[in-house]
């Protein structure tokens, strides 16, 4: 078995998820999240049996209650909506996102076009344009790319999604700067760091094995990824599964190694959880394979650092 290294929890996770449980020590009972924490199963599970309340919109939170706004951010709108409510709001939007979003107002106070190489409907494309609404367009693939069309070629800038695909995204930005020889580049890298690091494991990972298994919510952008990465660098056959128990038998067939990995969002419980199946199914030798060390922590959202 070669387990991927770096995976599971990044910092931006971490800190959300922890912001909900302080949020739950110190206030009690019940914490409105708005959208999922993060993207995963488990989690949300596991905080909603604790008293967290997992809503869509603003407008299902009580008058007066408290809030917390997931790691993958909210638009000025949000916020507003919240004011106008008197909510008590606990932001817990990942840092990596929130430098997307000073991207996208700094670009367009500067009279750039903006675009935006993300995933329509994903709650963190949603809260960068909203940013921007009028300055931005979506692109979200390499064809898009081929096809889109902008009204000022001559001041343009794209930005993106933290949790995409590294060579899709650079694939896209190709095409774009084909079509667009005056796009300019973001200050920095908008994919997170842990992104790509889980990236770059399967990449690592992939050519030596003939399934990979990576543990991840359906709805988890950068776990989806690491499906579709495992399969374009070797690997024979690649699934994603939430839980251990969604492991099929038949997947196994002429299987001599077996390649494990996890989303950005998912503890490791319940990669150790898939360990101990693979053990039964005669997986018992583990190798680690390693292509970076994380050693970041971001601080707590304000609203809880001031709590002490």
């Amino acid at each position: 078995m070669l387990l991927a290294a770096p995976r599971g929890y990044c910092a931006g996770v971490d800190r959300a998820v922890i912001a909900v449980e302080r949020a739950l020590e110190h206030f009690g009972a019940p914490i409105y999240v708005r959208k999922e924490i993060v993207h995963n199963r488990h989690v949300v599970e596991t905080l909603s049996e604790r008293g967290a309340v997992f809503v869509d919109d603003t407008d299902e939170v009580p008058e007066g209650a408290r809030v917390v706004f997931s790691a993958h951010g909210v638009s000025p709108a949000v916020h507003t909506e919240a004011a106008q409510r008197s909510l008590s709001t606990i932001d817990a939007t990942c840092p990596l996102v929130t430098k997307v979003h000073k991207e996208a107002i700094r670009f367009a106070r500067d009279g750039f076009r903006i675009l935006l190489v993300g995933h329509a409907g994903h709650e963190e494309v949603e809260g960068t344009m909203g940013e921007a609404p009028e300055h931005i367009t979506l692109v979200q693939s390499p064809e898009e790319a081929r096809t889109i069309e902008v009204p000022d070629a001559e001041k343009l800038v794209w930005i993106s999604q933290t949790t995409l695909s590294v060579d899709e995204t650079m694939e896209t930005v190709e095409i774009l700067r084909e079509r667009f020889p005056h796009l300019q580049n973001p200050p920095s890298d908008d994919i997170c760091y842990a992104t790509q690091n889980r990236q770059v494991a399967v990449k690592k990972v992939g050519p030596d094995a003939d399934l990979v298994i990576v543990v991840g919510s359906a709805n988890s952008s950068n776990s989806v990824r690491l499906v579709e990465v495992a399969l374009e660098h070797g690997a024979k056959a690649a699934y994603r599964v939430d839980f251990a128990r969604e492991i099929d038998e038949t997947w196994f067939h002429d299987v001599a190694t077996v390649g494990v990995t996890s989303g950005a969002s998912v503890p490791e419980n319940l990669v150790l959880d898939v360990l101990q199946l693979l053990a039964e199914y005669g997986f018992g030798t583990v190798e680690e394979v390693v292509t970076a060390e994380e050693d970041l922590i971001f601080s707590l959202p304000k609203e809880l650092r001031k709590l002490g």
